[in-house]
């Protein structure tokens, strides 16, 4: 017999209790099994008396048998009252004696909560949407042929991305502070190499030039004797170079993957990514809107058991990618609290999208894969072998059904809510 109460919402209390005769003849199973390879002194392993085996396993035998028989009773109990558990039940045995005629047990668990998703007709969603111009084309290959200057030395004041090469000497309170000191320092001017106030004081010298000034470190910078304070800087300047650009031509198209030299290919290249990069990143901030509205017109309370569990797992992914960083994090605790918050958003979510699913049948179909497939395979020399090895790998088939079932989301989302198109510029939208 079992009981089951209701403790809050989502929690359950299961009252039950085992019959000892289910568990004896096991106990006495899982001895003589053990008895097979146990290693006692005096006796042979198969040829032990089941009295020493006892004396030796028997505490080892009940413990895992009652451990059993209380998964199986209560699995059973949840079976019969028709529940859905949410993780992993916590068991009190209410029965001090081992050996009485029923072993009664109490299960601490959650249930699954019933999804409620609100009216998304009165919610407001912008999807955004980007043209690629010949404008971003010209500029990111602007941008190759500058990653690839040379530089030459001229006889004029520096400008913003000439190279320049210094001497510079840093005073705090009129002592060299450490790393405020160097000779014949190359940087370039505008990439963000020195702190803004560093560049502009150099900004408008000319070689053989000398100049001091007081400047005020950021209060994060990662100098700490520096940082928030003022310094005193003197600066010599003895070059600057200014940037030569590669022309667009067959030596340059090469240097950049294109295998034949061809510029043309270059620029239908350039868009090609481009364009791919735009779909991906409007894909990515279009679910991120789309998720926070489901959020706000969803309703319901959440397991603590699965927002413990996810913050667990959140925390080990930190310090795994942490270490994979190269911060050693032996000795480093990060307490599961610091991903409370991003753990419920993310069990929420994933319970909203299993109620969607089931409901409005959002999950992949085979053509919306095949056709996710085939694209992501497109970027690949040899693109039919990628699709094979995709249809072969479960793994990799999983993540694209995953991905197709959150665009179906997102989807159904916006078609739900009062959805318009937002134009966002390309450079906005790469974050430039």
């Amino acid at each position: 017999m079992s009981s089951v109460e209701t403790v809050s919402a989502l929690e359950r209390c299961l009252n039950a209790s085992i019959p000892q005769q289910a568990i004896r003849g096991e106990v006495a199973a899982r001895l003589k099994k053990i008895g097979r390879t146990a290693k006692i002194s005096g006796f042979r392993p198969g040829k032990i008396p089941e009295k020493v085996l006892e004396q030796h396993y028997g505490a080892q035998a009940r413990q895992e048998v009652l451990g059993d028989a209380l998964q199986r009773s209560f699995a059973e109990a949840v079976k019969l009252n028709n529940l859905a558990v949410a993780g992993h039940p916590q068991f009190e045995l209410k029965t001090n004696d081992l050996n009485a005629d029923q072993i009664e047990y109490s299960a601490i668990f959650e249930v699954y909560p019933e999804v409620v998703i609100g009216d998304l007709s009165g919610e407001t969603l912008d999807r955004l949407v980007c043209e690629l111009t010949q404008a971003d084309v010209d500029n990111t290959i602007m941008t190759l042929r500058k990653q690839r200057a040379t530089f030459e030395l001229v006889d004029r004041a520096a400008q913003a991305e000439d190279q320049v090469r210094v001497d510079f000497t840093g005073k705090l309170n009129g002592e060299v502070f450490q790393g405020g000191e160097a000779k014949d320092y190359p940087f370039v001017l505008g990439v963000g190499r020195m702190l803004p106030e560093f560049e502009a004081a150099v900004t408008g010298m000319k070689a053989g030039e000398t100049k001091s000034f007081d400047m005020t470190f950021p209060d994060d910078y990662h100098g700490k004797d520096v940082a928030g304070k003022q310094v005193t800087f003197t600066v010599t300047l003895h070059k600057v170079e200014a940037p030569k650009l590669p022309e667009v031509d067959a030596a340059f198209a090469e240097a950049v993957g294109i295998e034949d030299g061809d510029v043309s290919k270059l620029e239908s290249e350039v868009r090609t990514n481009l364009q791919r990069e735009v779909v991906r990143r409007l894909k990515m901030r279009n679910k991120e809107a789309a998720m926070e509205v489901l959020l706000k017109v969803a309703s319901f309370d959440v397991p603590k058991t699965l927002v413990e569990g996810e913050a667990r797992n959140l925390m080990q992914q930190t310090a795994q990618d942490m270490e994979s960083r190269g911060m050693k994090m032996k000795d480093v605790a990060l307490p599961p609290e610091l991903f409370t918050e991003r753990a419920e958003k993310r069990v929420k979510l994933g319970l909203v999208f299993a109620d969607l699913t089931r409901k409005h049948d959002l999950k992949a179909k085979p053509e919306q894969v095949r056709v996710l497939v085939e694209d992501y395979a497109q970027s690949f020399d040899q693109p039919e072998d990628v699709v094979r090895w995709f249809y072969t790998d479960a793994a990799q088939m999983q993540e694209a059904e995953n991905l197709i079932l959150e665009e179906n989301i997102v989807a159904w989302t916006m078609e739900q809510a009062n959805t318009t198109d937002k134009a966002i510029p390309f450079n906005e939208l790469m974050g430039n």
